[in-house]
């Protein structure tokens, strides 16, 4: 009896262990990817993502956004047909340049995201956040890819393509990268609607939460889309990011 106990326990240990270490194997991969895209998308990560609101400033101020269902509709029109898709596009191609270490096509990506912009303020906003990470990334997270981009992109580099870049040379998946990206934007963008119109936590979780499906759907659109399909149907949320540059009072730089 004890000798069978024994043979048991011995088995059940080593299955036990078996299972934990194939677990822990297959997991590594998938939870180095998801601390560092954690760690780069965080409002924590020091790229000054929360002193920009995109527009949203001049739409409260114009009472275009007054509550949670017109936030969560503008912030619904940009993801899909705004800066969103735009900014997703231009990662992924940014992204799949890096990884095959094509520098010119990189360069072309980077010239194209700068350049399409549709306001100064909007143009500060994502060049700034992404010289800030493409700094702090070759201090922390050096990869080949941040090298190739500072060998071939002499002008300023945007965020969606600094973020897209460097999850190449890291080997994160696109699809894993474009989602955080799309939420940790979003996030940013509701975080400004709470402090302007003003809104309760509770109410900004509620936003976020019904977003979820439209970024999936933008990522979607994004990883299937080519340059040439890159553009913007949010002529409002264009002209608030242009009107914002002469708003009287303002707590955003954008």
């Amino acid at each position: 009896m004890t000798t069978i106990t024994i043979t048991v326990t011995a088995m059940l240990m080593t299955t036990g262990t078996d299972r934990d270490t194939h677990e822990l194997a297959a997991d590594t991969d998938e939870s180095a990817a998801l601390f560092r895209l954690m760690t780069w998308l965080s409002p924590s990560f020091p790229v000054g993502a929360f002193s920009y609101s995109s527009g949203i400033e001049w739409a409260v101020e114009a009472g275009d956004i007054t509550d949670t269902a017109t936030l969560q509709d503008w912030l619904a029109a940009m993801l899909l047909d705004g800066a969103g898709f735009c900014d997703g596009t231009l990662l992924c191609h940014a992204y799949r340049a890096a990884a095959a270490v094509d520098g010119k096509a990189l360069n072309d990506v980077a010239e194209l995201a700068a350049a399409f912009v549709p306001s100064r303020e909007r143009h500060l906003e994502t060049t700034a956040q992404g010289r800030a990470f493409v700094e702090i990334a070759r201090s922390t997270w050096h990869c080949d890819t941040l090298d190739l981009l500072a060998a071939h992109v002499a002008g300023p580099v945007t965020y969606p393509v600094a973020v897209g870049v460097t999850a190449a040379g890291h080997r994160i998946s696109l699809g894993l990268t474009l989602h955080a990206f799309l939420h940790a934007a979003t996030s940013n963008w509701i975080s400004a609607g709470v402090r302007l119109i003003p809104l309760g936590q509770t109410d900004s979780q509620r936003v976020l939460a019904a977003l979820e499906s439209v970024i999936a759907v933008t990522a979607e659109k994004s990883l299937d889309a080519s340059l040439e399909d890159i553009g913007s149907a949010t002529f409002r949320a264009d002209l608030a990011s242009m009107r914002h540059e002469t708003q009287y009072t303002r707590l955003f730089r954008s």
